[in-house]
């Protein structure tokens, strides 16, 4: 039997997502089954729980960056301002060239 027969085409008329040609009504059911008595009734809401409010949080930022992106290419850009020229300044005074007044002459 060719295999290509055996196994139906992802996103045949039949199956609507990736792994609905794979699994079936029986195998998905046993697979929940066996999730529940692992996990137990109460942990599973708590993980669907963290994994909605994780969801949230990864479009939330994944949006603020799109947007931060989106901001920054429209945004003109303006060329900043002339610096004011510096003034000339004296040089400074060294110790030797002009002696303390209160030090007396030899």
């Amino acid at each position: 039997m060719n295999i290509a027969l055996a196994l139906p085409a992802v996103g045949s008329a039949r199956g609507v997502g990736l792994f609905a040609g794979f699994f079936g009504g029986t195998e998905l059911l046993v697979i929940f089954l066996a999730i529940l008595v692992l996990f137990g009734a109460k942990k599973i809401p708590e993980f669907a729980k963290g994994l909605g409010q994780g969801i949230k949080e990864f479009k939330k930022a994944s949006s603020d960056v799109t947007n931060e992106f989106q901001n920054a290419m429209n945004q003109e850009t303006t060329p900043p301002p002339a610096a004011p020229p510096a003034k000339a300044s004296a040089p400074p005074q060294t110790a030797s060239a002009n002696p303390p007044s209160s030090v007396p002459k030899a």
